[in-house]
């Protein structure tokens, strides 16, 4: 059991939220509706959070267990659930996460189980590790490297892509031009220009 793969480390967290009540509105109902109108890609608040390979939040209801003899058991409340695989230690990207997006955590786990003592980043670290579990299985999808080169690898590839195929049947000197002129452009050893976190090919340049 572990939550590293290399440099990598995944976590999960299952965040109790408080039974009660506002008007007619659950707190699990609230947290709910807060999580599901969140922007997504690189308008998503994690894409602000540095080294964040994939991360999900949703809302555990409840689960029952069978066991022998047969017997059904239920969780005494929701739970939020917050799993995130990223580049890094633990508490590094905790803090980066408080520091870099704190109104959104704030957001996220108001009404969590005892998150009224969270005033930091570091009450925020120990009130996440506090909630976590340990991960049976790990696959790391990742080149192992951060999230900024393997996001400049991903726009090199893309950009190299698109430069064979314009570039095709051109004499050698036309050719030699050409990539001297996509190297300026796309500047291999710098991390800019490069993909956004959380996009889908979005290119930002400064």
């Amino acid at each position: 059991m572990s939550n590293k793969s290399g440099k990598s480390y995944s976590l999960t967290a299952l965040c109790p939220i408080i039974n009660g009540s506002t008007g007619d509105q659950s707190y699990a109902s609230i947290t709910r509706e807060i999580l599901q109108n969140l922007d997504l890609d690189e308008n998503s608040p994690m894409a602000k959070v540095a080294n964040t390979y994939l991360c999900r939040f949703f809302i555990l209801n409840d689960v029952f267990y069978e066991s022998s003899p047969s017997r059904e058991e239920h969780l005494k409340s929701k739970y939020i659930v917050f799993s995130s695989n990223f580049h890094g230690d633990l508490d590094s990207y905790l803090q980066g996460m408080w520091n870099n997006i704190e109104e959104d955590v704030k957001q996220f786990f108001q009404y969590g189980v005892a998150f009224d003592k969270v005033h930091n980043a570091k009450s925020f670290v120990k009130y996440i590790k506090n909630c976590q579990v340990k991960n049976s299985l790990f696959f790391n999808g990742s080149s192992d490297e951060s999230l900024d080169e393997q996001l400049k690898g991903l726009y090199l590839k893309q950009e190299f892509t698109q430069f064979a195929y314009d570039n095709q049947g051109k004499d050698a000197e036309s050719l030699q031009q050409a990539f001297q002129d996509f190297v300026k452009r796309t500047e291999p050893s710098k991390t800019k220009p490069t993909w956004l976190p959380g996009s889908l090919g979005t290119v930002v340049s400064a």
